[in-house]
Parts: structure tokens; C-alpha cells; sequence
């Protein structure tokens, strides 16, 4: 079994606690690697290190030229190493590899890549004010010191889309890995190590949330943290940055409950194929997953026989295998989860259409399968329709008008995702301004580029990622203004 050490100041550390603890293969529920645990006083050393070569300038006052060629060969390392990155995301995390080799890994490169690009030219500003008296600039900085607190469903692209802005900006990193799917974001320190960064740049340590995730978030030294994962997490971070003798930049990308309406006059093929992606791509496990439809009645008897079919047609099986399209859930406890809220929506009076039980044919049943499901006869105030379920999930609502769908999408605590899809582009326009979401799919769904900036609003987090809006949220922005009039101030009057 391969061990990974805590990577601090571009080394292999042991943990000073001599604590180590295994990743599993959600597939088969058997260990696949151990990896190091980050003590306390792991911790201290990676921020330290982080710290001091913050402060050294070696980085932040790097060359951004210098800094985007060094990322640059990190990304051609990375693409070398595809194959190797794409098997251990999909042992690591239970999704099949043909999501990993095309979508996660491929992500993760295009991160690497367009950050390190985007760092070479971040525009200022320069302002004009009244009285031609003063010449005002806007400039920015780096933070410091970034805590980057990563999910389990997609290891390196969610890692990588935090690490590459920070860096590229001239931050240093400390990331913490979820401990359920950690092996791909810690290679990235062989990656950074081959690629010629300079120490202290990227520190990658794991653990558990509970200890070794607070101890680095709470940190007094961190002045920035970056979190995907659960609201009551983010509410903790929240917490924890408002307690600090600093006060922590915070940017939090949450839960979801994507609403995706389906109009009488949508291209029903295109539809369902888009629908059954939001819902079944990585089991599920997809904050901005379309979870419910809102379906509308004209329509409805039509588009459930494709919807249905289709979906019992998706393969099930080995995450190895390249025609596998719906592989295992995170672990026994997701498994359990998600078969709970199925069958609270069954004692609730919904119908399942189909699925809604365990995949257990064997030897699948070692992992922890589930069928993808569909429940019909949900109304929007049942808990399958408000809560995140983080399974292959799908609640369906008849609706008559759009209004009452966009009323119905928007009345939930999260908003992430929002789709709609209709061939009248007068709709898809009032939609789009009408729904409440980060990010609204028109006649497509989940698509999420490096390129785009990505984040909710209300209880699906605050601030936005990727993009050069999702750049500029790792700096600091400074305001200059420099007196050009012929005669200094003297408001006062002073004479003498």
C-alpha cells in the first residue's frame, strides 16, 4: 500500500504525532492507501513555511511571468502523469474513470494552465476624479497566507481550482485535503517539487476536518480561507474568521438543491439526456446536481417515459471499467443517507418511478451502489424536494405555469445552479432573470468551465471561483491616490 506523507516546505514530512490513517476504495470499501496526519504542531510548521516565504518576497514579488512558467511546467507534468491521476481519482472517490480521465483531470490541467496565464496581465484601475487635483489608481495585492479546505467529490479539480488563483496571485498556499479522498491533491506536491517551486510556495497536509481542518483555519497566521464542502462547515469558518485577531477573507462554495424546469415547448431529447447528467454524474454527489424537476403537465407523460428508460439503461459496475457510467457512493454512511431520504419520501406519499434501493448484485455489493432514482408525486415542502440529498436523487413536480416553476425553484435556502429549458428565447431570457442562482443553465446543464466564474447565493456560499472574477477574490484591492494640484491642501486655513 503506498504511503504519503504531509508535504511541508517541498518535503516529505512525517506526522509529529506518528498518526496515520487509510483512504478506501468506495467501490470495494478496501484501503488503499495511508497517509500522514497532520498534528497541531504539523500544522504550525505548514503555515510557518508558508508564512516565511510569503513574507520573503521569493514569491510575492515574483516575476508573474516567472510565476505562470513554473505553473505552466507544473500543467505539463500533471498531463504526463493523466492516466496515473485519473486511476487514483476514481479508486479514490468511487466515480467512474471514464468521469476522471475526461472531466476531473482535464479540469485541473485547464486550471493550472489559465491561471497561470491570467496572472501575467491582471489590469488595474485608474479612476478619474473631479477637480483634476489628484491621479487615482486602483492596484492589487496578495492576501497571505491561503488555507485551502478541499471536498472528497472532486479531489484535484476543486483543489486545483483553489491553489492555481492563489498562487498565481502571488499568495502561498496551505491546503487540507478531504481525508475521504485525499491521494490526488497530495501528489500535486511531487508535481510542484518536480516543476521548480520554490519552498513554502504549496504546503499539502491531511486529516480530518474536526482537528486537523480547525487547526489550520483557525490559525492566527492564515488570512484567507477557502472552503468547499457542507454549510454547517461554512458557518463554523465563519465563526472561526470572526473570532480571529485578524479577521479571515472567507470564500465558501456550499450545498445545493438545482432546481430544472422543463417547458412545453423544450427540445424533450436534449432535455431528459441534460437532466439525467445533472443528477447521475459522480452518483450525484455534485453540489449544483439537478435534483428537481419541475416538469410541466403538457409534457409530463412523455418526457417520464424517456427520462425513465433512460435512466435504468446507465451502467452500474467496476470503476475501472471504461463503459461504467454510474459508479459507488463516497462510503457506507452516503450509502445509508441516501437510502434514508428515499424512503422518508415513500412514507411521505411519493411514488418511486424507478431505482430507489441499494445496487447489492455482486460483487458490487462490497461497495456502496445506489441505484439512480427517480420520485414522482413530490411536492415542494416534502424533505426529498428542500434538503441536499448528495446521491443520484431526482424529486419531480408538475408544474402549469412557468411563474409558479420559477416560485417553486427559487423558495429553497440554496441556490447554486438553476437550469431552464425552452426553444422561445424570450423565456429562457425571463428565466435567467428571474431565477434565483449563481449560475442558470439554459438549454444545457452543469456546465462549469475554469473560464466562468462559479458560486451561489443564499445558503450555497458567499464569494465566486474561476474566472477573473474568481482571481480577483485572492487579492487584497488597494485604492492610490497621489495629489497633482499646484498648491497642497490647507483646509483649515492655516497660516503661519
Amino acid at each position: 500500500m503506498q504511503e504519503f506523507k504531509l508535504f511541508i516546505n517541498n518535503r516529505w514530512e512525517s506526522s509529529s504525532e506518528k498518526k496515520t490513517f487509510q483512504s478506501l476504495d468506495p467501490s470495494k470499501n478496501e484501503p488503499i492507501a495511508e497517509l500522514h496526519m497532520a498534528g497541531e504542531k504539523d500544522v504550525d510548521r505548514a503555515v510557518q513555511a508558508a508564512k516565511k516565504t510569503f513574507e520573503s518576497g521569493v514569491w510575492s514579488d515574483r516575476d508573474p511571468d516567472d510565476r505562470a512558467d513554473l505553473m505552466l511546467k507544473a500543467a505539463d507534468i500533471m498531463r504526463k502523469r493523466l492516466k496515473e491521476l485519473a486511476k487514483w481519482e476514481a479508486m479514490d472517490t468511487g466515480k467512474p474513470i471514464h468521469e476522471t480521465e475526461n472531466v476531473d483531470i482535464d479540469y485541473s490541467i485547464r486550471a493550472m494552465e489559465y491561471f497561470a496565464n491570467q496572472c501575467r496581465e491582471i489590469p488595474g484601475m485608474v479612476i478619474p476624479l473631479p477637480g483634476d487635483v489628484a491621479f487615482d489608481w486602483v492596484s492589487y495585492e496578495p492576501y497571505g497566507v491561503v488555507a485551502g479546505v478541499t471536498p472528497w467529490n472532486f479531489p484535484l479539480h476543486l483543489a486545483t481550482r483553489c491553489i492555481c488563483p492563489a498562487i498565481a496571485t502571488g499568495n502561498t498556499v496551505v491546503a487540507k485535503p478531504s481525508s475521504l479522498a485525499p491521494i490526488t491533491p497530495t501528489i500535486l506536491g511531487e508535481i510542484f517539487l518536480e516543476a521548480g517551486f520554490p519552498e513554502g510556495v504549496v504546503n499539502i497536509i491531511n486529516g480530518p476536518g474536526s482537528s486537523t481542518g480547525e487547526y489550520l483555519t483557525s490559525h492566527p497566521d492564515v488570512r484567507m480561507i477557502s472552503f468547499t464542502g457542507s454549510l454547517a462547515v461554512g458557518r463554523r469558518l465563519l465563526e472561526i474568521s470572526s473570532k480571529s485577531p485578524i479577521i479571515k477573507k472567507v470564500i465558501l462554495e456550499l450545498g445545493g438543491k438545482g432546481p430544472f424546469i422543463a417547458e412545453p415547448d423544450c427540445d424533450i431529447d436534449g432535455s431528459v439526456n441534460s437532466l439525467i447528467v445533472g443528477f447521475c454524474l459522480m452518483q450525484g454527489e455534485v453540489c449544483c446536481a439537478s435534483t428537481r424537476l419541475f416538469l410541466h403537465e403538457d409534457i409530463y407523460d412523455e418526457y417520464m417515459k424517456k427520462l425513465v428508460r433512460r435512466v435504468n439503461s446507465l451502467k452500474l459496475g467496476d470503476t475501472m471499467n471504461l463503459s461504467t457510467q454510474v459508479g459507488s457512493l463516497i462510503n457506507r454512511d452516503q450509502q445509508e443517507k441516501v437510502d434514508g431520504y428515499v424512503k422518508d419520501a415513500l412514507k411521505s406519499g411519493a411514488k418511486c418511478a424507478c431505482g430507489g434501493e441499494k445496487y447489492t448484485k455482486p460483487p458490487f455489493d462490497r461497495g456502496n451502489y445506489y441505484r439512480p432514482t427517480i420520485l414522482e408525486n413530490v411536492s415542494n415542502n416534502m424533505k426529498c424536494a428542500r434538503e441536499e440529498i448528495f446521491g443520484p436523487v431526482l424529486v419531480v413536480i408538475k408544474y402549469k405555469e412557468l411563474d409558479e416553476a420559477i416560485a417553486m425553484a427559487n423558495d429553497n435556502q440554496y441556490a447554486l445552479g438553476a437550469t431552464l429549458w425552452s426553444e422561445n428565447p424570450k423565456t429562457l431570457f425571463y428565466g435567467a432573470k428571474k431565477l434565483d442562482a449563481g449560475i442558470v443553465w439554459l438549454n444545457t446543464n452543469v456546465m462549469s468551465k475554469i473560464e466562468a466564474p462559479y458560486g451561489g447565493n443564499k445558503n450555497s456560499g458567499l464569494g465566486r471561483e474561476d474566472g477573473t472574477i474568481g482571481i480577483k477574490e485572492y487579492l487584497k484591492v488597494k485604492n492610490n491616490v497621489l495629489f497633482t494640484g499646484k498648491e497642497y491642501d490647507n483646509f483649515y486655513g492655516f497660516k503661519d
